[in-house]
């Protein structure tokens, strides 16, 4: 197996190719990069994900530093683990899912502090952050009734889609979701944070 070398930093998406790693029982390294000290804007890191950001896997063959194709290619790497599923429709609604998650919903989480990526007057940030809670209820809403098939997203199939949208909607309470008007991604969260791998990388992002 090739080494793996994941760079993550607490707080961010790179929980998930974390749990995917344990998942598999991959053998692997982490490197943090100190958001606080702006590590991912030095040029140390920036030779390693010229995008400044996390998370960025290293394998043998080179770099990923997009988190769906670090899941598939971790899936791959451990076909046992079944994190992709082989029927061609099911992986389809799983890259459905990863795509909405990447295009969409994270996109509105980061208006919320990262205003300077859409506007380079900081006044318009105040707007951009007042409307986080409406954009992300309207995600949460599609989620609960057309992405999470219950209780997994592809029904009783666990998959890199679980490990995904667990890793992004732990952010929906604190962008302004009301979560109780979402029982059936509350419980997908709660039961997911039983499950030793995610339970594992949570100890070591909190």
């Amino acid at each position: 197996m090739p080494a793996l070398t994941l760079h993550l930093a607490k707080g961010t998406v790179a929980l998930a190719p974390h749990i995917a790693l344990n998942e598999v029982g991959a053998d692997f390294d982490l490197v943090w990069v100190d958001f606080a000290a702006k590590a991912q804007t030095k040029p140390d890191y920036l030779a390693i994900n010229p995008k400044g950001r996390v998370p960025a896997l290293m394998t043998e063959n080179g770099v990923l530093t997009e988190t769906a194709a670090m899941l598939n290619y971790i899936a791959a790497l451990h076909p046992k683990a079944a994190l992709t599923p082989d029927d061609p429709w099911q992986r389809a609604k799983m890259e459905e899912v990863f795509l909405y998650l990447a295009s969409t919903v994270h996109i509105n989480h980061a208006h919320k502090m990262r205003g300077h990526r859409w506007s380079d007057d900081p006044a318009t940030y105040p707007a951009m952050q007042a409307k986080v809670a409406s954009n992300i209820t309207e995600n949460a809403v599609l989620i609960e009734s057309d992405y999470l098939k219950g209780p997994f997203v592809l029904g009783e199939t666990f998959s890199n889609a679980d490990i995904y949208l667990f890793t992004i909607a732990r952010w929906f309470a604190g962008d302004g979701a009301d979560m109780p008007a979402f029982p059936k991604l509350s419980a997908f969260l709660e039961m997911m944070q039983a499950r030793p791998s995610v339970a594992n990388a949570l100890a070591m992002h909190t």
